[in-house]
């Protein structure tokens, strides 16, 4: 005997620097689960790829599939657009593979709203916490993919993040790697096993029969 479920669409937000890329990614590479590329108008930084890292856009072809509603979410963040196309997302779901994405709380919030009973079933969202906003600095520093001016809108953006936190079903403060990794591998265990997430092969035959 066996069950069948729909996707988790996870959703991790966090501030810059809290590593929740990085954890989707991560899980990305098990069996089942897709990372979902965004797409910006940012410029990419040093060494991302168009298509991996980012659908990059320029703003006018961004706004363009705003106007077409292809966007299952979008906002405008460090004074960009970010957003998440319907195609990478619905099919999957669909077929029982599990969707992560890395959203800021205005692209969760948006997400939440959705009043697509799939994605009102799927959904699953966390807020990853910085140990400290001092850790966090040190973080975005030792990136060095921003200016000083650019990493100071990031911890004041940070500071205001951290505030919807309460929004979220689940929350963790930022360890190190493998013990976030630890954590968002439990959480996601146990949301597969959610009995409202479930149905017997033979359920599905009956209310087709309906």
């Amino acid at each position: 005997m066996a069950f069948q479920r729909t996707g988790l669409l996870c959703v991790v937000s966090g501030p810059s620097g809290c590593g929740k890329t990085t954890l989707c990614r991560a899980q990305a590479q098990h069996p089942g689960f897709l990372y979902s590329i965004s797409c910006t108008t940012r410029a990419p930084r040093q060494g991302e790829v168009n298509g991996k890292d980012y659908h990059f856009l320029y703003e006018e072809e961004f706004l363009d599939r705003v106007r077409r509603k292809q966007f299952l979410e979008y906002a405008k963040v460090h004074e960009h657009y970010y957003g998440t196309l319907k195609s990478t997302v619905l099919g999957h779901l669909q077929d029982g593979v599990d969707v992560l994405m890395d959203l800021d709380v205005q692209g969760a919030e948006k997400i939440r709203r959705c009043r697509d009973r799939l994605i009102q079933n799927a959904l699953v969202d966390l807020f990853i916490m910085p140990p400290s906003l001092k850790e966090l600095h040190r973080r975005l520093s030792g990136r060095a993919t921003e200016d000083e001016g650019a990493l100071n809108l990031r911890l004041d953006n940070a500071r205001e993040e951290i505030k919807h936190w309460r929004e979220y079903q689940y929350v963790m403060i930022s360890g190190t790697p493998s013990e976030d990794r630890a954590s968002f591998q439990s959480i996601l265990d146990a949301e597969r096993l959610r009995s409202s997430r479930l149905t017997l092969p033979s359920e599905s035959k009956s209310k087709g029969k309906r």
